[in-house]
């Protein structure tokens, strides 16, 4: 009868204090559960871009139509003679349709030009070889030895550049990212005594691609930032 007294008296120590450890763990847990930190980790990278679309634009005018569909078959002629001569290949080359605007046809326009009709005549490069490509841009003043003058493209028909080979790079940037936003937390924990824990949560990044300056838009910088959300713990 004794010994099944001791028994009993120790299973309820020992049952109290198992329910003491839960009480303290669920009290600490409940304590800690919204000790957070929500960091953002940065990764940078300068690229040269990959691919190029040039429009080359030219501009005929005059009052015949027929002479100046045959001129601007002539500029174009000679600037696809020029591309070819110059490395690039036929099948990076695009001619798009003429497009005409016939003055003397907008009733509003009072102030009426010597000529009546202008042609404009689009030749568009799309490559892969940006450096070669450049190294053309920087000689299209030979056409002019032909006679040929190529007009600013503006707004419409701007040199672009662009990084397609991005998502090749996206896992080892996205990597660096994480890995500074850890750098980040871990230090935000041990300036406030605490340790780092698990990952609450994290966004996939927001990548972005920008020219490095005005002056060199084939430069490009891309880069990506990430939220990351880490529990602390004492």
């Amino acid at each position: 009868m004794k010994e099944r007294s001791i028994i009993a008296a120790a299973l309820i120590a020992l049952g109290i204090v198992i329910l003491g450890w839960f009480i303290k763990s669920g009290i600490d847990n409940f304590a800690n559960k919204d000790r957070k930190v929500n960091v953002k980790g940065l990764a940078e990278q300068e690229v040269e871009a990959d691919k190029v679309t040039w429009p080359i634009v030219s501009k005929e005018m005059g009052n015949d139509l027929p002479e100046l569909y045959n001129r601007i078959g002539a500029t174009q002629g000679k600037i696809k003679s020029f591309l070819l001569r110059s490395g690039v290949k036929e099948d990076e080359l695009t001619v798009n349709a003429p497009q005409v605007i016939d003055l003397h046809a907008d009733q509003y326009n009072n102030n009426l030009k010597p000529y009546r009709y202008i042609i404009t005549s689009v030749i568009t490069v799309t490559s892969r070889q940006v450096a070669q490509v450049r190294s053309i841009i920087a000689r299209q003043g030979d056409l002019l030895k032909e006679g040929i003058a190529i007009v600013d493209g503006g707004y419409e028909n701007p040199i672009k550049y662009e990084f397609v080979s991005f998502k090749e790079m996206k896992p080892k940037m996205m990597q660096e990212a994480i890995e500074n936003a850890e750098k980040t937390a871990q230090q935000f924990a041990e300036n406030s005594h605490s340790k780092l824990n698990k990952i609450v949560s994290a966004d996939q990044g927001q990548f972005s691609i920008d020219d490095r300056d005005s002056n060199t838009p084939y430069i490009k910088k891309v880069r990506v930032v990430t939220t990351v959300t880490y529990s602390l713990k004492d």
